[in-house]
């Protein structure tokens, strides 16, 4: 069968996973929430609002007397925040450092980080743009600063200059970029749009036809979808290839089972990065997000989760 011929439905089947702490020597604390109730704050990835918001109606729906309040923002600031102990709880594309971890287990805390999903970094272009498709390889180039027009990777393109937008220049986007896709070495393009929130990303996209944006792909599934195949109407998704030249039949979006089989090359860890010393609320809104309720809330916002057992099965659309 072709590739255009065959629909791909994933079901989802859940296991329950509620993580416990405990320890000794704790540090004192003047907190009064429990696992189920009370008040706390945690810092949370802009680029995650959308489907954390969703994971905190549905918290507090079950438990009335708990109360949890996100402040969304960079993950460089996020993790700071926990380092220094104003929260106890961030939701994070990375792990505790080593120097992080020593640091903490020096002060008597018991750092965590638990794997809550994956999420596929999209690449987002404006409608009428034409070229689609790209390579990890052209990606560098354009990161790099190497490759400084669009016809530099499409000769025949009338684009002009690149203009890459991302969502907050201390973002988890830009880490993932320097890191994962430069080696380490920072992002030179001589074009770069830094905005603050990953909803202005889309937002420029739309309106400047040379634009490419970097975002997570939670922002993109259209909410009407429940089968999580349909993108946004007011940009495109670029298909990226791990091959140097990136085709129609070698490229992937960044849809669930693209990630699920490892197709799609950008996909980033979503933790929740844990330093509670009482195994208060912040420790139960984490358990919750890996719970099967949370995980179903992952999966139907077009996230991987991280703690569930996939099911797929392929189907023939008749073409008519």
């Amino acid at each position: 069968m072709t590739k255009n011929s065959i629909n791909i439905c994933v079901g989802l089947t859940l296991c329950l996973g509620l993580l416990l702490s405990c320890g000794n020597n704790k540090p004192k604390s003047n907190r009064t929430d429990t696992y189920a109730s009370g008040v706390c704050s945690f810092t949370c990835d802009d680029s995650f609002s959308p489907i954390i918001g969703e994971q905190i109606d549905i918290f507090e729906r079950m438990y009335p007397t708990a109360k949890v309040k996100p402040i969304y923002t960079d993950e460089i600031d996020a993790v700071n925040k926990l380092m220094t102990e104003k929260v106890w709880l961030a939701i994070t594309t990375r792990r505790f450092t080593p120097k992080e971890q020593k640091n903490l287990e020096d002060r008597k805390f018991l750092p965590r980080a638990i794997p809550l999903a994956y999420d596929g970094l999209a690449l987002i272009i404006n409608n009428s743009n034409p070229d689609s498709c790209l390579s990890v390889k052209d990606i560098k180039l354009i990161l790099s600063g190497k490759a400084k027009n669009w016809k530099d990777i499409f000769p025949d393109s009338k684009l002009g200059e690149f203009d890459v937008v991302f969502d907050n220049a201390k973002s988890s986007t830009v880490h993932y970029c320097a890191d994962s896709i430069l080696g380490g070495k920072p992002i030179n393009s001589p074009n770069i749009t830094a905005v603050k929130k990953s909803e202005e990303v889309i937002n420029y996209v739309s309106s400047h036809p040379n634009a490419l944006g970097v975002i997570g792909s939670n922002w993109l599934n259209d909410k009407r979808d429940s089968t999580n195949v349909t993108f946004k109407k007011n940009i495109r998704v670029v298909a990226v290839s791990r091959l140097d030249k990136a085709t129609v039949i070698n490229s992937w979006k960044p849809y669930q089972y693209y990630i699920y089989n490892g197709n799609y090359p950008l996909v980033r860890t979503i933790y929740a990065m844990l330093n509670d010393p009482r195994n208060g609320l912040p420790w139960g809104f984490a358990s919750f997000l890996q719970s099967p309720k949370g995980q179903l809330i992952f999966f139907k916002a077009g996230l991987l989760p991280a703690r569930g057992q996939l099911n797929v099965r392929e189907v023939n659309v008749n073409q008519n």
